[in-house]
């Protein structure tokens, strides 16, 4: 846990899930120029500011782990989402600092945004294609009156961050970098008639990948590797394994969803379970999934922290890619939190089968977890493991 001195007092803030082992703060910078900007602290930039008027719709779009809506939870702010993880962690983070939990409006990127938004504060996201899908979906509700402030380090602001704000909302400037932190301005322009976001993206595997060539693939924007198959993806797919009758799989961490799918067409009668902690992502297997299988194809799609909500022992086979960062730290933690969560939800004999990069030496942690780990394939990248379930 970590104190966060805000304008609005001080905050104890955790990421999700807790955990005491972990270093990484819940805010950075990034966030403290914003909020000492909104309330027109000094913040080592030059000229006075008048405290922004926070009366109206504030929307708060991207925020990391709560700490933006934590802090201005008393004006009611909307906050929008693409990760479960981040969900969870504001709704900890208001109970641990004692707001009231109906006085913030969570939702996420797949939702309807407000009708009108006064205040958009935005927390610039890693990718580039998430902002201007939001952006896009935004704009409408964006008024000329509509105070925009966008935040970040100074690596996650660039040339190409700036140009989107201007091409969807209107003018854009920065600020002066404080702390290694930069502020984004911009200012709305009823008159500009912004060109239909290009999101998702659609496109069809090449040939050469088995039961997976010539599948339909949807990207919604912000999903993992989205204009292209992932050299990962493709390495697994060439050695997928098959389930003869009836079985219960799991793609873990699916993004696109064309692992489980990929699997679904391979084990016909299988039962498939898409998971993962982005709406983004989720929403693009679930279209990935439909235009590729047969109607009577069953499978359930999940937004959650891993296997947490997969009941114990009901799984024959789960698929896993898993990412080894979080924002911009490199961690194994969400890697570890699948292996174990996949160990409890399968069945005595059911196998966890893990695509990773040689160097993350995750047959160590498989070996100590399942007691056992092979190789399945390999190259001089990466490495495709096998544990099972005893």
């Amino acid at each position: 846990m970590n104190r966060f001195t805000t304008p609005w007092g001080a905050l104890d803030l955790t990421r999700f899930p807790e955990d005491p082992r972990d270093r990484l703060r819940a805010w950075d910078a990034a966030d403290e120029y914003l909020l000492r900007r909104l309330a027109g602290e000094p913040s080592g930039t030059a000229g006075e500011v008048e405290p922004a008027d926070l009366s109206g719709c504030v929307v708060v779009l991207g925020d990391r782990w709560g700490a933006l809506t934590t802090a201005l939870a008393a004006h009611r702010p909307v906050q929008i989402s693409d990760s479960f993880l981040t969900r969870q962690a504001t709704r900890a983070n208001l109970a641990r600092n004692g707001a009231d939990p109906d006085a913030v409006e969570l939702r996420s990127t797949r939702d309807a945004p407000p009708e009108r938004i006064d205040v958009l504060l935005v927390r610039i996201p890693k990718s580039l294609a998430l902002l201007e899908d939001q952006l896009h979906r935004l704009a409408p509700a964006v008024h000329p009156g509509t105070l925009v402030v966008g935040t970040g380090m100074t690596t996650e602001i660039h040339t190409s961050t700036l140009r989107l704000f201007e091409r969807i909302l209107g003018p854009t400037r920065t600020s002066l970098a404080v702390r290694k932190a930069r502020l984004v301005f911009c200012a709305p322009d009823p008159d500009l008639a912004p060109a239909a976001s290009p999101w998702p993206l659609r496109y069809a595997l090449p040939d050469g990948l088995g039961v997976a060539s010539g599948l339909t693939v949807t990207n919604h924007a912000g999903v993992f590797c989205a204009e292209r198959l992932d050299i990962g993806t493709r390495f697994f797919l060439g050695h997928l394994p098959q389930r003869p009758g009836p079985a219960r799989i799991v793609d873990l961490g699916c993004g696109n969803g064309v692992l489980g799918t990929a699997a679904a067409l391979a084990s016909p009668g299988a039962e498939l379970v898409f998971v993962d902690e982005s709406y983004q992502a989720v929403a693009s297997a679930e279209e990935t999934f439909r235009a590729n299988t047969d109607p009577t194809a069953r499978a359930e799609f999940l937004v959650g922290d891993g296997m947490a909500a997969v009941p114990a022992g009901s799984v024959d086979l789960v698929l896993n890619n898993p990412p080894f960062h979080s924002h911009r730290a490199t961690t194994d933690a969400t890697a570890w939190r699948m292996f174990t969560g996949s160990r409890r939800a399968l069945r005595p004999g059911g196998e966890l089968w893990v695509i990773g990069n040689r160097h993350l030496g995750y047959h160590v942690k498989l070996r100590r977890l399942f007691g056992n780990c092979a190789v399945v394939a390999s190259d001089p990248k990466f490495v495709l493991l096998r544990a099972v379930r005893t």
